[in-house]
């Protein structure tokens, strides 16, 4: 009982991240409801572990799992109020999302250094200025997303573990099993949508 009581918003964000994560891979709109509460509530818990990049991340998750529907909804364009389909990442965004990456992880590690404690500042902010590039991919249903994620997920399984937050460092080990498994199905859901 006491294990559950330490654990309790360990367990029960690992349970809505596994509906999260099965609902990307079948990229269901749904997956942005769950992106609201889940972060909602990992703000705490990563604060109280010390993953003050991991909080703050959830933060920006939370605002922009609300984007994300919206993105999705309504994100074909041209006047158009079209679901968004799955594409490939333009080649011409690569520079730009790469910039953007590094800025990102290094304003995050300032932070980091300067106005927290943190024990892990180069791999929180590395997690963090990923998952910026990989929620804004997810968000345009660029089928890359998933490499964003995939990396970000082995990172995190080992955070995850070394902080002492056991069953979302085993949500994140399985997360890179399934964002593996994602970018296969979401490849075959572009093609047939080609065609």
């Amino acid at each position: 009982m006491e294990f559950l009581t330490v654990h309790w918003l360990d367990i029960l964000t690992t349970i809505l991240g596994l509906a999260y994560i099965w609902l990307e891979y079948r990229a269901s709109i749904a997956l942005w409801f769950i992106g609201i509460v889940m972060p909602a509530l990992d703000i705490y818990l990563y604060w109280s572990h010390g993953l003050y990049g991991d909080a703050g991340m959830a933060c920006y998750y939370t605002i922009a799992a609300i984007y994300g529907y919206i993105v999705w909804k309504w994100g074909k364009g041209k006047g158009e109020k079209q679901e968004l389909p799955i594409t490939h990442m333009p080649l011409r965004l690569y520079l730009p999302v790469t910039v953007f990456f590094f800025v990102a992880w290094a304003a995050t590690y300032y932070i980091l250094v300067t106005w927290t404690n943190s024990t892990v500042p180069v791999l929180d902010s590395f997690t963090n200025a990923l998952s910026f590039v990989g929620l804004w991919a997810l968000a345009r249903k660029y089928i890359e997303q998933w490499w964003f994620w995939i990396l970000v997920d082995i990172v995190c399984c080992i955070l995850y573990v070394q902080k002492g937050i056991p069953f979302k460092a085993g949500l994140y080990g399985l997360y890179v099993v399934i964002a593996i498994a994602g970018y296969f199905k979401w490849k075959e859901m572009s093609e047939k949508n080609e065609e």
